[in-house]
């Protein structure tokens, strides 16, 4: 199968079919470029899609994120991402693999096929030149041949004619001779012509044009062959993401499997826990006796006489807890706009948070005394007089900020109503600022609350009311450690980043040396030097009868 052979006439169809098959080629370049264009685009839209979902920071949004199936949907936002990036890759392994490649070949197969049909071109026009010197030779022997027999007829004529001169005669044959002469020269030159020719011809079409177009034949099953290669490419390319992409789609399944609806029921509850006890029964109030009527201290409404005169009535607002419309301004500093336990978390945040600052302001501080030293020792490296005003500086922010420790930490313990034991706890959390008068806070405390327990809203004053520090905090410090009143196991792991907590691993058994008081803490012993708060909700509490002593530590 041979196109020299079986072609050896379509000279043109050859053309015009080779062209066609470029034209392919570059068809199938611009598809898989237009192809590449739709997956760089495609993963700049994904990639703009998770963003948008991203939440922002420092807003509303970062604080739901805790939620288990908020963070499986972030965890789905960041695998988008690197899903778009596999798109990324298959746009960018096509371009570089199948379009640039593709692209230098056909400007290479041009120029190639130009080269072919040049060579073609330039077969047929020899060809062409030998076949008309053939007739060139042919027509010239012609006309040769015919001049002969004119001349001959015109000499046996005049030899013939007896009035002819002898001379005229001699003339006559002499030019058939002539004539005659130049008919075998023609013969010749037309036999010699006619062979080349007929050499050139053979040539030509056995020889030549075969080779020229088995060129052609090559260079087009050449194209055939790299455009099969380039679809296997096209597919190998999106072939070898699919194992990444594959992971990709199993870790947004395995972030779906984590979520724990039993968890952010959890949250919830811990997020919009507000501490009151639920309302009591209402007193039936008998109106058929002459005795003046009390008001039920746990009554959900104020009478409309407004004539009650109860002594409670004075703060039956906070009775009313469930029912009052929020703030919507700034609250007071202290929190007191809000539950006891909402109340509790933020005073507790906004302590971390200054604790934090006073944490930073310390070390530039230790920083800028090392380098005073460096420069009391090396004059040559600085002047040491020059982080003075600096140090002062710091000192005075330190100074403002263990004032401001010292008043949350007031209004910490008058929401959680410590004991002795719990501000000895506090304080060695904080250390950073001195003891509480604890009559005081717990006077405080029972002041904010009615006598059924209910909340009120009127801030109170008395919580900033410090009293000096006395011997008793000292002797406190050096209280014998509480006994154990059970046992306890590790539901979850805790991680105890804070001071006064402590880490647990899940399934740790620990001694419980304090019952959670209501603020959600329970105060757990590992051994004689480890002991601190975990979440009542991360252990299982089992508790001793009549627990009397301390137990042997683990």
């Amino acid at each position: 199968m041979s196109w020299g052979a079986e072609l050896w006439d379509q000279f043109d169809n050859l053309e015009k079919h080779t062209q066609w098959g470029i034209d392919v080629l570059e068809k199938y370049i611009k598809f898989v470029k237009e192809r590449t264009e739709i997956e760089i685009n495609y993963a700049k839209q994904l990639r703009n899609l998770s963003k948008k979902y991203q939440p922002k920071k420092n807003s509303k949004e970062e604080d739901e994120y805790k939620y288990s199936s908020c963070k499986a949907f972030l965890a789905t936002l960041n695998e988008m991402n690197d899903y778009a990036g596999q798109h990324e890759v298959i746009s960018e392994n096509m371009t570089s693999q199948i379009t640039t490649e593709l692209a230098r070949y056909v400007q290479e197969l041009k120029q190639e096929r130009k080269s072919h049909f040049h060579d073609g071109r330039k077969a047929q026009q020899h060809i062409e030149t030998c076949w008309k010197q053939l007739e060139s030779s042919k027509r010239r022997f012609e006309r040769d041949c015919k001049e002969a027999d004119r001349a001959q007829q015109y000499f046996e004529k005049m030899d013939a004619d007896i009035n002819v001169t002898k001379a005229d005669v001699e003339k006559a044959r002499q030019q058939a001779q002539l004539r005659q002469q130049m008919a075998e020269d023609s013969r010749a030159e037309y036999s010699s012509t006619l062979q080349k020719f007929n050499h050139e011809q053979h040539e030509h079409y056995y020889t030549h044009i075969p080779n020229i177009f088995q060129k052609i034949q090559e260079m087009e099953e050449r194209r055939i062959v790299r455009i099969g290669e380039s679809m296997k490419t096209f597919a190998e390319v999106d072939r070898q993401v699919i194992p990444i992409i594959g992971k990709c789609l199993d870790e947004i399944t395995r972030a779906a499997e984590s979520i724990s609806q039993k968890n952010d029921s959890q949250l919830v509850i811990e997020a919009f826990k507000s501490g009151f006890e639920p309302p009591g029964d209402v007193d039936f109030e008998d109106f058929t006796q002459p005795i003046k009527r009390a008001v039920s201290e746990s009554s959900l409404s104020n009478s409309k006489d407004g004539k009650s005169e109860s002594k409670f009535s004075g703060k039956s607002k906070g009775k009313l807890w469930p029912f009052i419309k929020k703030n919507k301004g700034a609250g007071p500093e202290d929190f007191s706009n809000l539950p006891p336990e909402q109340r509790r978390k933020k005073l507790q945040q906004k302590v971390d948070e200054l604790n934090k600052d006073i944490q930073k302001e310390t070390d530039q501080r230790d920083a800028l005394t090392k380098m005073k030293d460096v420069y009391i020792k090396n004059p040559q490296m600085g002047d040491a007089a020059s982080v003075d005003h600096k140090l002062a500086e710091l000192g005075q922010n330190l100074e403002k900020l263990r004032l401001e420790v010292q008043k949350f930490e007031g209004w910490l313990a008058e929401v959680e109503g410590r004991l002795p034991a719990r501000t000895e706890q506090t304080r060695r959390q904080s250390g950073m600022y001195e003891p509480q008068n604890t009559l005081t806070v717990n006077n405080c405390a029972q002041d904010r609350e009615s006598p059924d327990g209910s909340y009120t809203e009127e801030p109170s004053q008395e919580s900033e009311v410090k009293a000096p520090a006395t011997d008793f905090d000292d002797e406190f410090d050096d209280e014998e450690p509480l006994p154990t009143i059970g046992t306890c196991k590790a539901l979850y792991t805790f991680e105890g980043q804070n001071e006064g907590t402590i880490s647990v691993t899940e399934g740790e058994m620990l001694f419980v040396i304090e019952e959670d008081k209501g603020d959600g803490w329970t105060r757990i012993r590992r051994n004689e030097d480890e002991e601190g708060y975990v979440p009542t909700s991360y252990v299982e509490v089992f508790l001793e009868k009549n627990a009397k002593g301390a137990m042997t530590y683990i």
